[in-house]
């Protein structure tokens, strides 16, 4: 929570999804630190949950792609935030990066209460582009797989053996995917995404910068030459960019 005077409708909220981080490994205050500092110190209350099985979070971690449950987890994140006293209800933001960015455009296309949503190196393609890439060097591992692991890794498998392929199944798989939903986004959108990132294609981004276009919404992109899935070369640009654009529709 920001320090100073609340506004008189109570502050703007981020809620801040994080990327993926192994679950046995994962600890609440670790990480993104000066991403929830930059939106604090700029007058926003930052709600950074713990998706369920993370952190001090009750419950099974599951797979984000094959799963609905985090979603429906940062949603609940949004429906305490707009009963919080503190916050503007009206005034809801979501900020997300990599699998995160997934949680953010479900979100965005599933509720109108978030008013705003920015996506750094999203997981954002289309289901049948996800299942295209299968198995890639992030999905395998010379050391021994736990169990758990590898059931959230087997989505496409799961999907395939229930529904079949998406040359078999197409309706299926592009009802899955929330980019077959960008007409009903609930708000303005921008992209983030580094050219070096070798752990989500920026062309994934790309594609949904041009979806979003081509359904008449309102989308803002950005893309670093050279940076990485972090934007790391870029972060302060980058927060500074995200910074002002929630700045714009949600203050």
């Amino acid at each position: 929570v920001p320090w100073g005077v609340k506004p008189a409708t109570g502050w703007p909220v981020i809620i801040f999804n994080h990327g993926y981080i192994p679950p046995e490994i994962y600890r609440t205050t670790e990480r993104y630190v000066a991403y929830v500092d930059a939106f604090a110190r700029n007058g926003y209350i930052v709600f950074r949950s713990d998706y369920r099985g993370h952190g001090f979070s009750e419950g099974e971690a599951t797979s984000s792609r094959g799963s609905p449950d985090y979603t429906i987890d940062v949603l609940n994140a949004v429906s305490a935030m707009k009963r919080y006293a503190d916050a503007d209800p009206e005034r809801i933001g979501m900020w997300g990066h990599s699998m995160g960015g997934l949680l953010t455009l479900r979100s965005m296309v599933t509720t109108e209460d978030v008013k705003a949503g920015v996506i750094w190196a999203g997981v954002v393609a289309t289901y049948t582009e996800l299942y295209e890439r299968r198995r890639t060097s992030s999905d395998t591992t010379s050391q021994p797989v736990d169990p758990a692991w590898a059931s959230r890794r087997r989505w496409r498998e799961k999907i395939v053996e229930k529904w079949g392929t998406p040359q078999e199944n197409p309706a299926i798989w592009a009802a899955i995917s929330p980019n077959s939903y960008v007409s009903e986004l609930s708000g303005p959108v921008q992209l983030h995404h580094g050219t070096a990132d070798t752990d989500v294609p920026v062309e994934w981004s790309q594609a949904l910068n041009e979806q979003i276009l081509a359904a008449g919404g309102t989308v803002g992109y950005y893309e670093y030459a050279g940076d990485n899935h972090n934007l790391s070369t870029n972060l302060t640009v980058a927060l500074a960019r995200s910074v002002a654009f929630f700045d714009t529709y949600l203050k």
